[in-house]
């Protein structure tokens, strides 16, 4: 597509992450993984500061590999197979799609609100996330308040695609389930692995931080902020621009995404 026609593209689809975007998850999944472990007869424990650094690594299963071979003192640990692993995680996620059936993980600010808005404006929405579709629908069914059957056109999850975020993998492949181009489209993200996967796959996006990702580089995001905004609990600008003025509505999603047209045209 030329860089004439990429400025007169209209904003079509919203692309969401899930953990840490949609939900505050990150400590739910941190618990769900310490549960497994215990079950399981091991002494291993994650805390704050160490789920903190192996969230550098996308996916359950290749988080517990990547803890095994560089954090891990046990040296017989690390010779764990596969299966026992996959096993490790299956557990992990009956834990912690039975928090989300108790209702424990609660909506970050604007999300029902903006998808409703964006969906009562004509625009598209999908899920692009590498936690595992099990993870994606208890979410979908215990933490929003409305039924949210039908709302998405595309759910990109899991291991639908041989290579998770940061690689652009996902992206593409929900790009090429909605029939879209990059350039109508914008994700909203909350980690750098997020921004990278999105932008290489030529989508522009929005980020929302939280505990784990605030001291993430963002560097090329559209914009950065504190959450989406509710009325009475207005977001805050951390990087970037324009300014959203407290609230993120899809009046100015179609402004941001006209914005990051712009910026790519220009810069060549």
């Amino acid at each position: 597509m030329s860089q004439e026609n990429q400025t007169t593209d209209k904003l079509v689809a919203l692309l969401f992450d899930v953990d840490g975007t949609l939900a505050d998850t990150e400590e739910i999944h941190r618990r769900a993984f310490n549960a497994a472990f215990s079950a399981a007869g091991l002494d291993w424990s994650w805390d704050h500061d160490l789920y903190h650094k192996l969230l550098a690594v996308t996916g359950g299963r290749e988080r517990i590999r990547y803890y095994l071979d560089s954090f891990s003192t046990n040296t017989s640990a690390k010779n764990l197979t596969d299966d026992f692993i996959a096993e490790l995680h299956k557990a992990k996620t009956v834990n912690y799609t039975g928090a989300l059936a108790r209702g424990d993980v609660p909506l970050l600010p604007g999300i029902e609100r903006l998808m409703l808005e964006a969906r009562a404006q004509g625009l598209r929405l999908a899920i692009v996330t590498t936690t595992t579709p099990a993870n994606v629908t208890a979410l979908l069914e215990h933490s929003f308040s409305h039924d949210t059957s039908g709302w998405f056109d595309v759910i990109a999850a899991g291991s639908v695609v041989p290579n998770k975020k940061p690689a652009p993998d996902i992206y593409r492949y929900a790009l090429e389930q909605l029939d879209l181009p990059a350039s109508q489209c914008l994700a909203i993200e909350d980690s750098a692995n997020g921004l990278r996967s999105a932008r290489d796959a030529g989508v522009d996006a929005l980020i929302t931080v939280n505990r784990y990702t605030e001291d993430h580089d963002f560097s090329g995001a559209a914009l950065v902020l504190d959450h989406l905004g509710e009325p009475g609990d207005p977001c805050r600008v951390l990087a970037g621009e324009p300014d959203p003025g407290g609230l993120v509505d899809t009046a100015f999603l179609l402004q941001l995404h006209e914005h990051c047209q712009a910026q790519r045209v220009q810069a060549g």
